[in-house]
């Protein structure tokens, strides 16, 4: 398996970070929306110009693929890349949450 290069990925902006998070199942865009906006407990709405804007960006990149229409609705899933993406942004995350914790601690 090749080694992954994050820099060109990393980081996420705030949107495309719950985007990704949402497309750990497939889903198209109006669930997309409601999901971000209910697990960032409405401290990230997504309008249709940003979403479509982030997918527009994900799949040039590979890290979502279209995997059905249905009627007029497009849904996307992540690919093993993009899995691979989420989970280094997660690490991340987890780092700054880690360092964050330690300082409140010891003030």
């Amino acid at each position: 398996m090749t080694e992954i290069h994050y820099g060109k990925y990393l980081p996420l902006s705030e949107a495309t970070f719950y985007v990704m998070l949402a497309l750990t199942r497939p889903m198209h865009g109006y669930a997309i929306m409601q999901t971000v906006e209910t697990m960032s407990e409405g401290q990230v709405t997504l309008g249709p110009g940003t979403l479509y804007g982030v997918f527009g960006t994900l799949e040039k990149q590979a890290l979502i693929v279209k995997v059905a229409e249905e009627e007029r609705r497009k849904v996307y899933a992540l690919t093993e890349l993009g899995k691979a993406v989420l989970a280094e942004q997660v690490r991340r995350l987890e780092i700054m949450l880690g360092n964050a914790r330690a300082l409140k601690h010891a003030s």
